[in-house]
């Protein structure tokens, strides 16, 4: 019997907060898929109702927001992979 020491090494690079930002910023909330779908349902249905009511005006407001939130989304995720190591 020999005393060696069985280690598993995972590697998981995570999600790529550049690739959530470049598709949020040219998808939308298409492009928020990648880092949260909860997130991407709920903009897709603001993007629907803020544009309608505004007559787009809003989506000028909105847009960021979604930006900001897919690539929180994604370090937050990346976060807890690397706690959960």
């Amino acid at each position: 019997m020999s005393n060696e020491i069985n280690r598993t090494v995972i590697i998981n690079p995570g999600k790529s907060v550049l690739v959530a930002f470049l598709l949020t910023l040219f998808f939308g909330p298409l492009g928020m898929f990648y880092s949260t779908v909860i997130g991407a349902v709920i903009m897709l249905i603001l993007y629907i109702v803020v544009g309608i009511v505004t007559l787009g005006i809003g989506l000028l407001v909105l847009h960021p927001i979604a930006i900001i939130w897919a690539c929180l989304a994604v370090s937050s995720a990346n976060q807890k992979l690397l706690n959960k190591y």
